[in-house]
């Protein structure tokens, strides 16, 4: 048997005349792992007491089930493992009834519904909304959002069945809106959602097929070359009139002028025929001859007179002017036969 200088023999001292054995190094180090577990908890817990918040961001803070609202922006506290946070936006959010946001897809189970007079038609909404109550929006309801949604289809589909296919597509989209809205905003304060409807618009109202899409852009189409001619009407009315009042007002000036001067012709005529029947009272006979005289004067200005007398036979007489003026300057009894 071979001994080497490291062997040894029972009852001998290992250590005499032997090297020793090296002792671990890295002991120390295995009694530093268990600190790990602790700084990770540590760090965990030091990131779970703070958040932060946006300033269009409400906080709800859950405490022992009880939660509590943060509105103020920026860096905040709260207790780990202790408090929960919950992050609600304050912006106005929105999503489309009809169609997919997007993108030109219909929905034709959110869009298709009837009119009044029994005619269908595609419309697309658009519904705006905010929260006005995080806690409430959190906690009242598991989806506020979809009640919303539901809520609007109702409303929307029992207001169209209100109004005629022409005023859905055409005339009525603002009175249809207004009115929609309204009832949303009341039902949505008895439900206490937490939510309130900001705005809700129609994006797009169409018949569901071609050939009444065709008849209705036709009728479109009518009503604006209706609109067209009525401006043009009113256009040519407002320059014609002008023109046609001042004709207008010298037609009537012109007839009070005629009228003016037939009144003071007929009060000389009446004037006239009173002083001669005045002095036909006084001298019967004067003023007989001498209506005669004129007008025989006025009838045959250029004609002699012939008066023919029963007992001196044919005499001729000067012309009428001149026998009339020496007749007028003859007293009464020398009037002639």
């Amino acid at each position: 048997m071979e001994y080497n200088e490291n062997s040894y023999f029972p009852g001998q001292n290992p250590g005499d005349g032997q090297p020793k054995r090296k002792k671990p190094q890295n002991r120390g180090l295995w009694k530093l792992l268990w600190l790990v577990p602790v700084i990770l908890i540590i760090a965990g817990l030091a990131m779970d007491s703070f958040y932060t918040l946006t300033e269009d961001q409400y906080a709800v803070i859950t405490t022992f089930g009880k939660p509590t609202t943060v509105s103020a922006s920026g860096l905040q506290m709260k207790i780990p493992l202790v408090q929960r946070v919950s992050l609600v936006s304050k912006s106005i959010q929105g999503f489309p009834l009809g169609y997919r946001a997007g993108s030109d897809e219909s929905v034709d189970d959110e869009s298709l519904m009837i009119t009044y007079d029994y005619n269908f038609v595609n419309v697309d909404f658009y519904v705006e909304y905010r929260v006005t109550d995080p806690v409430k929006y959190l906690y009242n309801s598991s989806d506020p959002v979809g009640i919303l949604k539901m809520l609007c289809q109702s409303y929307i589909r029992d207001t169209i069945g209100l109004y005629d296919v022409d005023s859905v597509i055409t005339t009525g989209k603002s009175e249809i809106q207004s009115e929609i809205k309204q009832k949303v905003m009341n039902r949505l304060e008895q439900e206490d959602l937490g939510i309130q409807l900001t705005n809700l618009t129609i994006q797009d109202a169409e018949p569901p097929t071609l050939e009444v899409q065709q008849a209705f852009t036709a009728v479109e189409t009518a009503k604006q070359s209706a609109d067209t001619a009525v401006n043009n009407a009113k256009k040519y009315a407002n320059e014609v009139t002008p023109a046609a009042s001042a004709d207008a007002d010298q037609i009537i000036k012109q007839a009070e002028a005629y009228r003016e001067s037939k009144i003071n012709e007929a009060e000389g005529q009446a004037a006239r025929f009173t002083e001669l029947f005045a002095e036909y009272q006084n001298y019967p006979l004067i003023t007989k001859q001498r209506l005669f005289y004129e007008a025989m004067e006025e009838i045959l200005p250029d004609m002699k007179l012939y008066i023919v007398d029963a007992n001196t036979g044919v005499q001729t007489a000067l012309p009428l002017e001149s026998f009339a003026n020496v007749n007028m300057g003859t007293t009464e009894g020398g009037a002639a036969n």
